[in-house]
């Protein structure tokens, strides 16, 4: 199959990658790569395909780029809870059932999507440097490209590989990594061969980058570290999480109590490092991220489905924390129409624009969440003073009444998890915490719906079903590919 770059809609790339093409045939506007890569500024227009690829729309409403993957993680974990079937979105993921069945649409969906924000930014890093244009946008370009490439490999070993064992070989298979333009699948790469080629491309992208960008829908240094600084933290890698989450977040102010309830939905709050832009021009109606983890947006899964907080998770905040009022205990004081479900615990964090839009700017990565890497590495490394200050300096923000913790050892741990679980609550973490953590599923003596969840109350440790499965599209595509255990 011949390389082809598709141009979808303005500014927006899309190529082949691991597996088959989303697209049947080949758009009347295709063009080639040669005609792309020209310039910087058409290379450049490329790139912010790729930022925009992260929020459209893909095989279906529920799959609204990664703020889909986001909520399905999400919903797999014990912290956001579904208050009803509502119209059915996401029901069979909370169930742990879509992510086993190597034919469900929200698998290949997951597998494909990473893929082609990894072949986009291959596309870019092996035709940049030939492009007419200053070297300085040809670095900002490819290191971009390269940030992207390391993190959608990234995200794609944590759902579909083993988690990372620190200290092991791990030498369980992983992904496929893909590192140049190609048109046909390889074989799984080992987990330890996928997070060194992740560095790789990290270092190498903080190489080129800079704190400058032109949005924050964009890579610069501060982001690539924050990514760094993840996967570190997944590798059990303390002392590097730690200094990279704290160099990641400086400059960056996190927010105060006002702008804590403006939504999360604008990549203006001063605290956002990463997120996409999306203007209301640009509406996808119900395939957004807002339209089902929203209160506000008119939508029958928003009207019959408010998403609510784990009610055990809530009462661990104190009382002076202004997150309480993110979501409410009684379900009785959200400010919606009387046609709306009112549930207890039901959140107001989120919020569309408005009732008739789901337009809202998704956010991927926050200052608090550096801190929050920051104080967990440092006190799994044993640093308990140090973990108990940069966790003042971010709990004090959210409660006035906050006193540097008295906790040590595996107490302090778990405080700070608990401040991690409330603050980053509904942004795509929970599953993957768990993961990475070898800890269990367990929903039991919370607010989880058993009629809605399927009674999915607990899914043991390194259970074979934390690995989701190759989609089989994969594997008629890709002679090489090797299913996940069943």
């Amino acid at each position: 199959m011949k390389k082809v770059l598709y141009i979808l809609l303005p500014a927006i790339l899309l190529v082949s990658s691991c597996a088959e093409d989303y697209l049947d045939t080949t758009p009347t506007d295709a063009v080639s790569e040669t005609q792309v890569f020209t310039n910087t500024q058409n290379a450049m227009a490329a790139l912010n395909g790729i930022h925009r690829a992260m929020f459209i729309r893909y095989d279906s409403q529920g799959q609204p780029g990664h703020g889909g993957v986001m909520i399905m993680s999400e919903v797999m974990g014990d912290d956001v809870v579904m208050t009803t079937q509502g119209n059915g979105w996401f029901v069979s993921i909370s169930r742990w059932l879509t992510h086993i069945l190597d034919t469900a649409g929200d698998v290949e969906f997951v597998w494909k999507f990473y893929y082609k924000i990894i072949g986009n930014a291959n596309m870019l890093i092996a035709n940049i440097d030939e492009a007419e244009g200053p070297q300085e946008d040809k670095d900002i370009i490819k290191g971009q490209a390269l940030a992207y490439r390391a993190w959608a490999h990234f995200q794609l070993v944590q759902f579909f590989a083993e988690r990372y064992e620190a200290g092991a070989a791990n030498s369980q298979l992983g992904v496929p990594i893909v590192t140049e333009p190609i048109t046909e699948g390889g074989p799984r790469n080992t987990v330890e061969e996928v997070y060194a080629q992740v560095h790789q491309d990290l270092d190498a992208a903080m190489a080129l980058l800079t704190e400058s960008r032109e949005a924050k829908s964009h890579f610069n240094i501060n982001v690539v570290k924050g990514i760094k600084a993840r996967v570190a933290l997944t590798q059990g890698n303390w002392a590097a999480a730690a200094q990279l989450a704290s160099e990641a977040r400086q400059g960056i102010n996190l927010m105060n109590e006002e702008q804590l309830f403006d939504g999360f939905n604008n990549v203006s709050n001063p605290e956002w490092m990463w997120g996409s832009r999306q203007v209301t021009d640009e509406q996808t109606y119900f395939a957004s991220f807002f339209a089902y983890m929203s209160y506000n947006y008119n939508s029958t899964n928003i009207r019959q489905n408010p998403k609510a907080i784990n009610s055990d998770l809530y009462e661990k905040m104190s009382e002076t924390d202004a997150r309480r009022g993110l979501w409410d205990p009684t379900g009785e004081d959200i400010d919606v129409p009387s046609t709306y479900s009112r549930m207890p615990y039901m959140n107001r964090k989120f919020a569309s624009i408005g009732a008739d839009a789901s337009v809202g700017d998704v956010p991927y990565m926050r200052a608090s969440e550096m801190y929050l890497i920051e104080a967990e590495a440092l006190a799994r490394d044993g640093n308990d003073a140090a973990a108990a200050e940069v966790l003042r300096d971010f709990a004090v923000t959210r409660d006035p009444e906050y006193t540097l913790s008295a906790n040590t050892g595996a107490a302090l741990i778990e405080e700070i998890m608990t401040q991690r679980r409330i603050e980053l609550w509904g942004e795509g973490f929970r599953f993957l915490d768990l993961k990475r953590l070898n800890q269990p599923l367990d929903r039991t003596g919370a607010n989880h719906v058993a009629s809605v969840i399927n009674d999915k109350f607990h899914v043991p440790a390194g259970d074979k079903t934390w690995q989701w499965l190759i989609p089989r599209d994969e594997l008629n595509a890709n002679e090489h590919m090797v299913q996940n255990p069943l």
